[in-house]
């Protein structure tokens, strides 16, 4: 069978009679319900909270400020550094247990494209994906901004250790590896064996990105709207979770390291 014919098969819905014994669509429905309120789901409400928090302060959204990656230990860098780590590495942990859940009902971490057999696709298409998506979303972030309907986001508030970069590119990586396994190759796969069409699982996907993004304001709301329906189409188009992890990192490494340099220094960047 061809890479784009398993895909298919797996991607565009597979009737319930194609699924192991044991894998019914009840059992299958409260799997995707685990893994999120162990990830993303539970970001979702979190962020709808402190969105509400938010619209309710004294202050509008603009002259508030959503940081990303803090201290954990202030003046004490290398326990600082321990607790960077190892956010990093358990934040992980669902990445872990989706691609053993997709093992253990017969898939693998292949059937999601999430490996490396196509590194010229993985890496170009990563490339122009986060060429497109960040330029796009930096232009949605300042203009939603100035019409105040998002806060000043502060990527890194990290007190310029040695090892500030090395953190933000892991926390970059980290970002990358949980959101587009789980909500795209993850979500998008099990969706189709419970026999939704391709797109209504990719809105769906879509939307809970948009969620967990609400915490940073309205136009983040829809700037990862679309962002979601762009790395859905890019998904049911090649079959591959890959470029978009690479998209997102990238994304992701612009933004937190290029922050430390930028911010305050171009007259046009919300601070």
């Amino acid at each position: 069978m061809s890479d784009k014919t398993h895909h298919e098969a797996h991607a565009t819905g597979a009737a319930d009679s194609d699924l192991a014994p044991h894998l019914t669509p009840s059992v299958l429905r409260w799997e995707i319900l685990c893994v999120l309120a162990l990830s993303l789901g539970a970001a979702a409400v979190s962020s709808t909270i402190s969105f509400v928090g938010a619209l309710t302060a004294t202050e509008s959204l603009a002259e508030q400020t959503a940081s990303l990656v803090n201290p954990r230990a202030v003046e004490r860098p290398w326990l600082d550094l321990s607790y960077q780590l190892y956010a990093v590495v358990f934040a992980l942990a669902p990445v872990a247990l989706v691609l053993y859940l997709l093992h253990r009902t017969g898939d693998s971490a292949r059937t999601i494209g999430f490996d490396v057999r196509r590194p010229g696709l993985d890496l170009g298409g990563g490339a122009a994906l986060a060429a497109l998506i960040g330029l796009g979303g930096l232009v949605v972030y300042v203009v939603s901004w100035q019409l105040g309907l998002t806060r000043t986001i502060a990527p890194s508030t990290l007190d310029g250790n040695w090892w500030d970069s090395l953190v933000l590119v892991l926390q970059a990586a980290k970002n990358g590896l949980l959101e587009e396994v789980i909500v795209v190759g993850y979500l998008l796969h099990r969706f189709g064996q419970l026999g939704w069409s391709p797109w209504k699982s990719v809105l769906v996907s879509s939307v809970l990105r948009a969620f967990y993004h609400l915490y940073q304001g309205v136009g983040m709301f829809f700037g990862n709207l679309v962002m979601g329906l762009v790395f859905g189409w890019f998904y049911l188009r090649y079959g591959r979770v890959m470029p978009l992890v690479v998209a997102h990192t990238l994304i992701d490494v612009v933004a937190f390291v290029g922050s430390v340099y930028l911010i305050g220094r171009l007259d046009w960047l919300p601070v």
